[in-house]
């Protein structure tokens, strides 16, 4: 018995395993699709200083781009070829170097409709998109209040889908709101951005990191997640 027993289960040690990872190498896997930079740290090759009339200069130094202080805005938009309009996501990192308004005022499409999301605007720390139903990031639905330290680097990264909206500083999500039936549009200031770049307001900013990438099948039909709540606990409704 013994002789038999021993055959068969040398036999199946090595089977076994062979179809296990027969059947999980055919598994699909789904990779997001990868980063594009849109800045080589060097030059400003594919950007150009946007024209807002009383821009302050915009120069590379230090592996960033500078944007100084203007009257009143500075700002770069974008010469390259043609970047995603839906289901893309947008990452940067920017910093208030001096001043206290927006320092990153990245303007972006949502298909054929420009639209504005401020950091730091507004005296220094309101957080919204501009505009929908004609209301700016200061008075509508996804404004909000955060503190920002001149010299501090923040990672920006947001999401554009048919559903809707997200941003994100660092891993606090800032940003959920729905866009189906909603006005979307910019402020009128903001127009020589357009179609794609940033800017900063009576301030003088850097900016480095900035990459664009398409968004996998799934991400683009993912649910909008809620934004943090950032009020105060005394402030919050009891229940």
């Amino acid at each position: 018995m013994r002789r038999i027993l021993y055959p068969l289960t040398l036999i199946l040690s090595l089977t076994i395993p062979f179809w296990v990872s027969t059947n999980a190498d055919d598994k699909p896997v789904s990779k997001a699709p990868a980063w594009k930079s849109l800045f080589n740290g060097e030059t400003l090759a594919n950007w150009k200083s946007t024209q807002f009339g009383g821009e302050g200069q915009v120069e590379v130094e230090d592996d960033m781009i500078v944007m100084q202080q203007g009257s009143e805005m500075t700002g770069i938009t974008w010469t390259g070829e043609a970047l995603p309009k839906m289901n893309y996501e947008v990452s940067l990192q920017a910093q208030r170097i001096e001043g206290n308004d927006f320092f990153c005022g990245l303007t972006f499409e949502v298909n054929d409709d420009p639209c504005s999301l401020i950091i730091g605007g507004w005296g220094g720390g309101v957080v919204g998109i501009s505009s929908l139903n004609g209301l700016d990031a200061a008075n509508n639905e996804t404004a909000r209040y955060e503190s920002f330290d001149r010299g501090e680097w923040y990672t920006i990264r947001l999401r554009v889908t048919e559903l809707g909206m997200m941003a994100w500083i660092g891993d606090k999500q800032v940003v959920s709101v729905a866009t189906k039936g909603k006005k979307i549009s910019i402020r009128s200031e903001v127009d020589p951005s357009r179609p794609f770049g940033i800017s900063c307001y009576a301030t003088r900013a850097g900016l480095k990191e900035i990459k664009i990438r398409k968004l996998s099948d799934e991400e683009s039909k993912a649910p909008l997640t809620p934004a943090d709540d950032n009020r105060k606990p005394e402030t919050k409704k009891k229940k």
